[in-house]
């Protein structure tokens, strides 16, 4: 039975008849069963995978960033401040006197108040001499508290790349208004307790007090208030966080500059590897002629 075709391929060839190639790709896995075939494009990997994985890196290195122990330090300082605001404002509120809480929620005078007449008249007068006087102070700490807060969150935005991949006047504009922040909450809060103090010394506050001790209002006195005094504890709290953030933004700023060095090093020798590898075939070249 299988002489039909041998006299069918020996005519083919008589006739000038050849026969096609067999495919050797077909061919080569039953030859060797043990080596799979090779296919170029099955190794290639998924391209949504290689443009998927950046994205995430990049938002996980953003928070780490964020949450670096200069960025902690950062986010309590502009907490702090906040804290030093809402005091100064209660400060304000709680030492204006009674009588300027007239018209504040449901606060009555007439039935809360006991002083009438002109012991009334007199207090209110003395309330509104003592808020201008303390009103100097309670200006400038809202202005010093909320300039220093925004900032401090504005570096906070700031710092969400790592720390060789920001500027270096950055850097060093973090470092310059954390010194000045030690140093100026330092003396803000010695300002400012001295001014509380000599505003709480002058007549007008002595009157006052005498007036509402009278009427059993003793709480209403010449003495540092609790508010003031929680202003200074807040602005000591965040002289100390910006000393903290000073000599951590030191330790970057030297970091990065190890970091960058050593980065043209590895490249100097990258490139004096790549010049040597170039040359290399010509000496041989030269050699051999």
């Amino acid at each position: 039975m299988s002489q039909p075709p041998r006299s069918n391929r020996g005519h083919r060839e008589r006739n000038g008849e050849q026969r096609p190639p067999r495919d050797d790709r077909r061919s080569y896995p039953d030859s060797s069963s043990s080596r799979p075939p090779y296919y170029p494009r099955e190794a290639d990997p998924p391209p949504r995978y290689v443009r998927d994985s950046p994205r995430v890196e990049h938002q996980d290195s953003k928070c780490t960033n964020i949450c670096s122990r200069r960025g902690i330090v950062l986010i309590c300082s502009v907490l702090t401040n906040a804290l030093v605001l809402i005091c100064v404002v209660a400060a304000q509120m709680v030492m204006s006197g009674l009588s300027s809480m007239g018209g504040m929620g449901s606060f009555n005078i007439n039935s809360n108040f006991n002083m009438q007449g002109t012991e009334l008249q007199q207090v209110r007068e003395l309330d509104m001499q003592y808020s201008q006087m303390r009103a100097p102070g309670i200006y400038g700490g809202i202005a010093f508290s909320l300039t220093f807060g925004v900032v401090s969150l504005l570096f906070v935005v700031a710092g969400n790349k790592p720390a060789h991949r920001m500027s270096q006047k950055l850097l060093v504009g973090a470092l310059a208004f954390q010194a000045v922040g030690t140093v100026g909450y330092v003396v803000a809060v010695g300002l400012y307790l001295h001014f509380v103090i000599r505003v709480n010394s002058t007549d007008v506050c002595k009157r006052r007090e005498i007036l509402y001790s009278r009427n059993g209002y003793t709480w209403m006195n010449c003495d540092v208030s609790g508010a003031d005094a929680a202003v200074a504890l807040f602005g000591l709290l965040t002289a100390i966080l910006y000393t903290a953030g000073t000599v951590l933004t030191v330790q970057t700023i030297r970091g990065v500059k190890r970091y960058r060095q050593e980065k043209k090093r590895r490249d100097a020798e990258k490139q004096q590897g790549r010049g040597n590898h170039q040359r290399a075939p010509l000496r041989a070249e030269t050699t051999s002629v």
